[in-house]
């Protein structure tokens, strides 16, 4: 028996070869998830450090305008915080008093939560794929443990040589599941903590402009009662 990767191919038959091929396709999607997954925030979290550095001249100087215009970029097409700072500026510029401060928060705490799904992206699929391809690649055990006891039979006795290549295509189906499932749940635990980290700057970022927007609209206030 032939016990090179090709030659337990070869052996496999067709149901535990089915499985491996899944196991296979599983292993692609993940790899595909984590490398968009791996673009998407490279870009989103250069972009908004850029845009946290540049909001900060038009904020100071209240002009709102700017800011929304700078949001709206394409520079900044990609950043998560283009959008928070956005949907905040646009409510407190129809409306810089009280009401608009709420109509504000409301609307930052909303993109939030859009933002928040956004970047669970693809997440379903690591999941899905490191919890269940242990799984599948049992049922390509079970397959060669069929297999090996088929073996035995035909050979007509119980001997290593006849039943090795069962036993070799169900240790390598057990593998391959196992190498699968812990690469998806080591991306999955490593975007989550990617996740995380954005979603603390997102709450910063949020608590930062609701404090600008109450300090501008008590200018605004005290410039109109000083006239």
């Amino acid at each position: 028996m032939d016990l090179s990767l090709t030659g337990i191919w070869g052996a496999m038959g067709i149901p535990a070869r089915m499985v491996v091929i899944t196991m296979a396709l599983m292993l692609f999607w993940c790899v595909y998830v984590a490398v968009e997954r791996i673009l998407y925030f490279f870009a989103a979290r250069g972009q908004s450090r850029a845009l946290a550095g540049a909001i900060g001249a038009p904020l100071k100087n209240g002009d709102l305008a700017g800011a929304i215009k700078l949001v709206g970029g394409e520079a900044y097409k990609k950043a998560y915080l283009a959008v928070i700072l956005g949907a905040g500026l646009k409510e407190y510029a129809e409306r810089s008093d009280k009401h608009g401060i709420s109509a504000a928060k409301r609307a930052l705490e909303t993109v939030a939560i859009e933002e928040g799904a956004s970047l669970r992206k693809g997440m379903n699929v690591l999941a899905t794929t490191g919890s269940t391809t242990p799984f599948v690649g049992l049922v390509g055990t079970i397959f060669g443990i069929i297999n090996a006891f088929s073996m035995m039979a035909t050979a007509g006795g119980g001997d290593l040589t006849s039943i090795s290549g069962g036993i070799a295509e169900a240790l390598v189906s057990t593998a391959v599941g196992i190498t699968v499932a812990i690469i998806a749940i080591w991306f999955y635990n490593y975007f989550n903590a990617v996740i995380d980290d954005i979603l603390k700057d997102v709450s910063v970022a949020s608590a930062e402009l609701t404090d600008f927007f109450e300090k501008d609209s008590l200018k605004r206030s005290e410039a109109t009662a000083a006239k």
